[in-house]
């Protein structure tokens, strides 16, 4: 039995004996009984196991360590009157692997500094528990939400011979021996990368199946060690044929608006324990999101709000530049208190395949921002015209090499299409409060950091 089959029926065992395994959290040995805190990974909080004299290993008992595995028979009691409504009395317990004195994560508060270090044991702690099951919840969300609504799960390459996104940040794959450069000869005879996005593949496959998404894992090349910046993550990118801008926009928000659901719905304790030790003002602030429709505003008119605030920067807003994360934040939290689609952005900032509009200087892009996090989501419609998507890539000196088909969709049928990405990563920090990616992923690869 698991604790959480336990306490989903929990009356139906009163008085009655069970048997569980799990992990010691604390031990607290008196001289004739004591107290251990059981968890068995299926729920974050820990059953309490009472045991005394009446054990034959009573004197080994008191000695088990905080991590050690054991195996406890015993008796329900139920108390409906105390905090914790029922405890295990022990009839027996078996060690099948005490930890020892030297386990790091003892029964007291680590930083998370400190558990980073301890990754292959940090699921052990509280926080870390609620955090990878939010995370395995959530998962499953997202494929829930877009099969409910009919999409395709395509299971886009991780190897690619193409830069999806223009920018360069990409790991080479190659089975060359050091020094050999010559890629003719490597194993697929060319040079090929670790994926970046499985966008452009799901843009193929929208143009067979109307509705389609990917949900896996991307990387970059990129040396920054910010907080919210790895260089594996998992990315969610639906691609929609027949979809403009405003219809990418409705999907995003009504599935930022489902997950959040979820997380409240099926993580009661989890969202609790985060509001209470994370951030205080977690659940308020995604109970807002909830109940608010999602503002809309052109990237120049975000600029001119930004210059005309009363509010000093440290980098001055500027047209045609990006947002700085303390812009992100005045229009989240300070004017529009809500969610905020940034429409219309500068060409010269946005990637290649966006749809240009007709004032020539923007392209039909989105970001969303959220309060806390900053971008949640980046998206577009995409250049349907062969004509302009080919006239962009030579202004921006790119070459079609690996990515003929791509443009080639737009020859053979093509239609308007639509479709984001969101940082799974992101989007678990939003919804837990976190702050760094390193600790909603379960063992981070960043720049000079590749342990376990």
């Amino acid at each position: 039995m698991t604790i959480k089959e336990l306490t989903l029926d929990l009356e139906k065992y009163g008085d009655k004996t069970i048997t569980l395994s799990g992990w010691v959290r604390s031990n607290r040995a008196q001289k004739e009984f004591g107290f251990i805190m059981l968890n068995d990974g299926t729920k974050l909080t820990n059953t309490q196991i009472v045991y005394d004299l009446d054990l034959s290993n009573f004197k080994d008992v008191q000695k088990i360590s905080v991590g050690s595995s054991i195996k406890v028979i015993g008796k329900v009691y139920l108390t409906p009157e105390r905090k914790q409504t029922y405890e295990i009395k022990a009839s027996e317990i078996t060690i099948i692997k005490d930890a020892g004195e030297n386990f790091p994560i003892q029964a007291k508060r680590h930083t998370r500094e400190f558990l980073r270090e301890q990754a292959y044991l940090r699921p052990r702690t509280n926080l870390y528990n609620a955090i990878f099951r939010t995370r395995s919840v959530l998962a499953f969300a997202v494929h829930q939400f877009f099969q409910d609504k009919g999409f395709i799960y395509v299971q886009s390459p991780i190897i690619t011979s193409n830069d999806g996104e223009g920018a360069g940040e990409m790991f080479t794959v190659t089975a060359l021996k050091p020094g050999e450069k010559d890629f003719s000869k490597d194993f697929f005879g060319k040079e090929v990368f670790l994926t970046v996005t499985g966008q452009l593949h799901a843009e193929a496959y929208a143009q067979a199946f109307r509705n389609v998404y990917t949900f896996g894992p991307t990387f970059r090349s990129e040396n920054s060690n910010t907080p919210t910046h790895a260089a594996e993550f998992w990315m969610i990118e639906p691609e929609m044929a027949f979809c403009d801008l405003n219809g990418n926009m409705e999907i995003a928000e009504e599935m930022v608006k489902y997950l959040i659901k979820v997380a409240f719905e099926k993580l009661p304790e989890e969202m609790e324990l985060f509001n209470n030790f994370v951030d205080k003002s977690l659940i308020d602030r995604l109970e807002n999101v909830l109940n608010k429709p999602f503002r809309k505003v052109k990237h120049h008119d975000a600029i001119t709000i930004l210059k005309e605030a009363n509010q000093k920067f440290e980098y001055l807003p500027e047209y045609g530049k990006d947002l700085a994360k303390e812009h992100e934040k005045y229009l989240t939290d300070v004017h529009f208190k809500s969610p905020v689609f940034i429409t219309d952005w500068p060409k010269d900032i946005k990637a290649f395949y966006m749809r240009l509009n007709d004032d020539n200087e923007t392209v039909a892009a989105v970001d969303l921002l959220v309060s806390g996090s900053g971008e949640l989501i980046g998206g577009s419609q995409r250049e349907e015209r062969l004509e302009l998507l080919e006239k962009r890539m030579q202004e921006l000196n790119m070459h079609s090499d690996g990515i003929d088909w791509y443009i080639k969709l737009r020859k053979y049928g093509g239609t308007t299409s639509s479709g984001f990405g969101m940082g799974f990563e992101r989007m678990i920090m939003f919804v837990t409060g976190i702050e760094n990616i390193r600790d909603v992923i379960s063992f981070p690869r960043t720049p000079k950091n590749c342990d376990y």
